[in-house]
C-alpha cells in the first residue's frame, strides 16, 4: 500500500489520505527524496526496487531532487484537512514542500 501511495506522491506532488497514513508515509518518501540526492547508480536502484514506475523514478531523480538539492531534509508536509464523514477518520493532505497548484484563469470571450 505504500508503494503505491509513495509512487502517486512522488507522480501527483501531493495526495489526499488519512492522517495516520500520512504520517507513515512521510519517512519513506523522505528517504526515497535522500535517495535521489545522492545520485548514482546504487540509489537509483534502491528507489527503483520500491517504487516500481520507471517515469516515477526519472521525475524524483530529475526534477524532484533538483528542487531539493540546497535543502537538508523537511521535503514533505502534512496538512490536515477535517474528519471524513462516513467513519470519522481523521484526513490531510500529504504534499511536497513548494508545491503550488495551477489554477488556470478563466478565458475571455472575444
Amino acid at each position: 500500500m505504500f508503494r503505491n501511495m509513495v509512487t502517486s506522491l512522488f507522480e501527483h506532488e501531493r495526495i489526499v489520505t488519512t492522517a495516520e497514513k500520512a504520517k507513515e508515509l512521510r519517512p519513506i518518501a523522505e528517504k526515497m527524496i535522500t535517495l535521489a540526492k545522492k545520485n548514482d547508480l546504487h540509489a537509483r536502484r534502491q528507489a527503483l526496487s520500491f517504487i516500481r514506475s520507471k517515469d516515477v523514478v526519472e521525475k524524483l531523480f530529475t526534477d524532484i531532487k533538483d528542487k531539493f538539492s540546497d535543502r537538508k531534509g523537511g521535503y514533505t508536509r502534512i496538512l490536515k484537512t477535517g474528519i471524513r464523514k462516513g467513519d470519522a477518520a481523521g484526513m490531510a493532505i500529504i504534499e511536497l514542500v513548494g508545491y503550488e497548484e495551477v489554477i488556470e484563469a478563466p478565458k475571455a470571450e472575444s
